[in-house]
């Protein structure tokens, strides 16, 4: 187990440093990219509830897909993380432009505030059709790189109970996040496909 975790200790910090590389212009460019063939996936297009992660400087930006999540009238659902812990829930965003009024966390990143208990949370209402996985790396097996805190490993096994099941997975990333195997535990969850430029996807079906 020691070995694993510096396994994957020594394998972010590889993977930042790749995605540190990218200038602004390339990353913005590769998230178009990525955000259009999402537009025309199949999952997507018929998805009615959707999980988008609000993206940090070193994630495909999601903006893109959150104003075509509200354009195609599907209901969108963003993390909200508590930080002294692996619960994550996914709330409901009621407008694009209620994204830029919410509070920041200490990392940077805006989500719904932990006492704000008015807004439709995703497992109580009927659950999600999809989730977008955010990620520092990610294989041609469906194994995912996190940050280390398990927010989303530990949701998904939440959805597992609930009678509608898991929602289907989908990584959107940069192809500098690819790599030749993650490694992974039993507690890992495999996604079911990751996007990136170089190839239309990596199907885990």
């Amino acid at each position: 187990m020691a070995a694993l975790r510096t396994a994957k200790q020594v394998l972010r910090r590889e993977l930042k440093l790749r995605v540190a590389a990218l200038t602004d212009e390339e990353k913005l460019r590769q998230s178009h990219v990525l955000s259009h063939k999402l537009f025309k996936h199949p999952k997507y297009v018929s998805c009615k509830r959707i999980a988008v992660f609000l993206s940090m400087k070193d994630e495909v930006c999601t903006k893109e897909i959150i104003k075509d999540v509200f354009k195609r009238g599907k209901s969108c659902f963003i993390p909200r993380y508590e930080m002294n812990s692996n619960h994550m829930d996914m709330l409901k965003l009621n407008s694009l432009n209620e994204m830029e009024t919410l509070p920041l966390t200490s990392w940077n990143i805006r989500q719904p505030a932990g006492n704000d208990s008015s807004r439709e949370e995703a497992l109580a209402t009927g659950g999600l059709d999809l989730i977008l996985m955010p990620g520092l790396g990610f294989d041609r097996s469906g194994r995912r790189l996190g940050r280390g805190k398990g927010f989303y490993d530990n949701y998904l096994e939440r959805c597992i109970t609930q009678s509608r099941g898991k929602p289907y997975t989908i990584a959107v990333a940069f192809k500098e996040q690819l790599c030749q195997e993650i490694p992974v535990d039993d507690h890992d969850m495999l996604i079911d496909e990751v996007l990136y430029e170089d190839d239309d996807h990596i199907d885990q079906e």
